[in-house]
């Protein structure tokens, strides 16, 4: 087999041998891959920048089984976020939400270039000492996107049992929106709801699915850390419905916030 030019972004490494990795790359093209590194473990090897947070372009050869990575070049590398416990969290959950929507050796496309762009902002807000409520709510948008682009979208249209439009009556403190995960939203409080949200709630999820995080006028971020950790465990009861798993970084993010709101 000739060799190929691949590029995507290294979801995680390990070791593979005695000096050797095992690169767990998603792209494009491809999907998520393997591949091996010969000897990227040695301190002076031309393959040792093949580390996770790395947006690689990639030579890769190999005529059967396992191919081999030929030559590469670093793109651009997110290491910086190991700066910021929750931005690093954030990362981790999108990249392991990636692992569990991506099939191998398919084409995902829009996936890669989503989860790009979410770590440039959370690479942003490292470099501009950022709020850590910030890392949490592109953790939260960033699931909302990918899930979508992956094929299990959160049903945000309408109510999954009458049909009727989710269109949240902002103001109305009363109005109530409850997750079933086996089915979607249902307007109203249901037995066996694992998350009820209210109208503004609601509302801000919605606004997730739009490119941006949703900001008040003077540029700060809409919704406080409860709602915005409500809605994360909205996404993570999803997760676990439709995917069997939900990323594990989810829990360091809420633990990582959790320890700064405490009172010393």
């Amino acid at each position: 087999m000739p060799e190929q030019s691949l590029e995507g972004l290294a979801l995680s490494c390990r070791p593979l041998g005695e000096n050797d990795r095992l690169l767990t790359l998603l792209s494009d093209e491809e999907g998520v891959v393997r591949l091996a590194v010969p000897g990227a473990r040695r301190p002076r090897s031309s393959l040792a920048a093949a580390v996770p947070l790395s947006h690689l372009r990639l030579q890769v050869g190999g005529r059967s089984g396992l191919r081999r990575v030929r030559q590469l070049k670093v793109l651009r590398s997110y290491s910086g976020l190991a700066q910021q416990l929750e931005a690093l969290a954030a990362a981790q959950a999108l990249m392991e939400l990636c692992l569990a929507l991506v099939p191998s050796d398919a084409p995902s496309a829009g996936i890669l270039g989503d989860l790009l762009m979410q770590l440039g902002r959370l690479d942003a807000l490292v470099r501009e000492r950022g709020c850590d409520l910030e890392a949490l709510a592109i953790a939260v948008q960033g699931s909302v996107h990918l899930l979508a682009l992956g094929g299990y979208a959160l049903p945000l249209g309408c109510c999954s049992r009458s049909g009727e439009t989710l269109d949240p009556p902002v103001g109305d403190w009363d109005w109530r929106c409850s997750l079933v995960p086996s089915e979607g939203l249902v307007i109203g409080g249901v037995p066996g709801a694992r998350v009820v949200l209210n109208a503004s709630e609601l509302a801000l999820l919605q606004r997730l699915l739009r490119p941006n995080l949703p900001r008040r006028r003077d540029g700060e971020l809409m919704g406080p850390l409860p709602v915005w950790l409500h809605l994360l465990e909205l996404v993570e009861h999803w997760c676990q419905e439709h995917l069997s798993r939900k990323p594990r970084a989810f829990r360091l993010l809420r633990t990582g916030l959790a320890a700064g709101t405490a009172p010393s």
